[in-house]
């Protein structure tokens, strides 16, 4: 669901003093954030963020194509393994049932 237009984009204040303050001095420091709602703004643009992905801080370098967008986007909160590569897998229903048939053989 999109922000209606009239209320305009969301940034954390602090976000924004940070920002405003390492660009008046004219550095390039890591910016820690737990922010991921705060939209990032043309101001933000080659600066990097450490966003909080539930577990730790990802680096996210801003460029331009990212001005309009959250940062909570470029911080992924979940882990994907991958699809099955088509083996039988070693672990959960059928590999109980495989070792169950084992010991009955051992019995037998």
């Amino acid at each position: 669901m999109s922000r209606s237009i009239k209320k305009g984009p969301f940034c954390d204040a602090y976000l924004l003093k940070k920002v405003d303050a390492l660009n008046a001095a004219n550095k390039k420091e890591v910016i820690k954030t737990w922010s991921r709602r705060s939209v990032i703004y043309p101001s933000f643009v080659e600066h990097t963020f450490a966003v909080y992905n539930g577990k730790e801080f990802v680096p996210v370098y801003v460029t331009e194509d990212m001005v309009g967008h959250k940062l909570g986007e470029f911080a992924a909160t979940r882990k994907f393994g991958g699809h099955g590569d088509g083996k039988v897998s070693t672990g959960g229903a059928g590999a109980a049932a495989a070792s169950v048939a084992a010991a009955a053989d051992k019995k037998a």
